[in-house]
């Protein structure tokens, strides 16, 4: 279990910091159903699927692979619409950092989520 946690932060990091480096993106993410968000969201989706198909078979890989997906678009989508709102910047307030921190905090219970079903319900 400890290995594919670690797998899932070390997919979160380049998810979500060097594979988001595109405007388009990452500007994009507090618009419903924008092509920035949902490439995000599947960027994650696939680095899950590849992180899990060490551990499980390929169709329990894919369905929690999904699961993060929509997860981590939702998350997303309410923390920008969040910072939007409040008009929340890393240079204007210390909510912006509450916001990010309560963003990663939500990733992060997730993949716990996902591994202690996966492993919890899964027969070896």
């Amino acid at each position: 279990m400890f290995e594919a946690l670690l797998g899932l932060f070390i997919k979160h990091f380049i998810c979500d910091f060097p594979l988001q480096m595109f405007p388009w993106m990452y500007l994009n993410k507090g618009r419903y159903l924008h092509p920035g968000g949902i490439v995000h969201a599947g960027v994650h989706g696939i680095g899950t699927l590849i992180v899990l198909s060490f551990f499980f078979e390929i169709k329990l890989s894919i369905f929690y692979a999904l699961i993060d997906m929509l997860v981590h678009y939702h998350i997303d989508w309410a923390k920008m619409n969040l910072s939007c709102h409040y008009d929340l910047k890393p240079n204007n307030s210390e909510w912006f950092w509450v916001l990010l921190g309560l963003d990663q905090l939500l990733h992060h219970l997730t993949y716990f989520a996902i591994i202690y079903y996966a492993f919890k319900y899964t027969s070896f």
